[in-house]
């Protein structure tokens, strides 16, 4: 099954670094309304076009489009989400969805718990990071990353384990008011194992390095 990417109008800043997590030959290319800027730099074209186009001229183009209201629910981002969903897709990566606008950077985080909800893996990358959900099953860290860090974005999680991580962790709690979880990185040849028994949290891997 391909993997579903979505593009939203977020700036990116580091093209060559994003061009790396693509894949031409199985990779289904959703543009979400001004996520179209992007399209010359990601080398890539769309599959399908989905926006309500108040923030970019539509586009003349055979290529598949949904035209949305502008008066809506759903954002474009998670519109497209909802689509390639119902479309049949369970490994999403997201790109151009962190910026400015911070309100909008929020709700695509929600977007990936919804994404997390309905059994699907979503990956954001920007410029300086990968962003995914953990729940019970296990995600990897190698040291190749900097610093990692975990985030109740989902209310309480309870038994959250780390190994292999310079502060391991065991049957551990977070919550959303004090940010225990910031700043942790896998131990020198080691690649860190997280998960949670009960609840959600969002992993944010610096691509930084050591």
């Amino acid at each position: 099954m391909k993997r579903c990417v979505i593009i939203g109008g977020a700036p990116i800043g580091n093209y060559e670094a994003v061009r790396d997590y693509l894949d031409s030959e199985n990779d289904y290319y959703i543009y979400c309304d001004c996520g179209l800027k992007h399209r010359e730099m990601l080398g890539a074209d769309p599959d399908l076009i989905i926006g309500d186009f108040d923030s970019i001229e539509k586009p003349e183009t055979q290529t598949e489009m949904i035209i949305l209201p502008h008066v809506k629910d759903d954002t474009d981002t998670m519109f497209a989400a909802k689509e390639g969903v119902r479309r049949g897709f369970a490994d999403f990566l997201l790109l151009g969805v962190i910026g400015a606008r911070f309100d909008h950077s929020l709700a695509n985080i929600s977007m990936m718990l919804w994404l997390h909800s309905r059994g699907c893996r979503a990956l954001l990358v920007d410029d300086y990071s990968e962003m995914e959900i953990v729940g019970k099953e296990p995600v990897y860290i190698p040291d190749s990353f900097g610093y990692y860090s975990l985030l109740a974005v989902d209310g309480k999680a309870e038994g959250l384990n780390e190994v292999e991580a310079f502060y391991p962790l065991e049957n551990a709690e977070l919550t959303p008011e004090f940010p225990l979880g910031v700043s942790n990185e896998a131990l020198p040849g080691k690649t860190a194992k997280v998960w949670v028994e009960k609840g959600r949290l969002l992993l944010i891997k610096d691509r930084g390095g050591k």
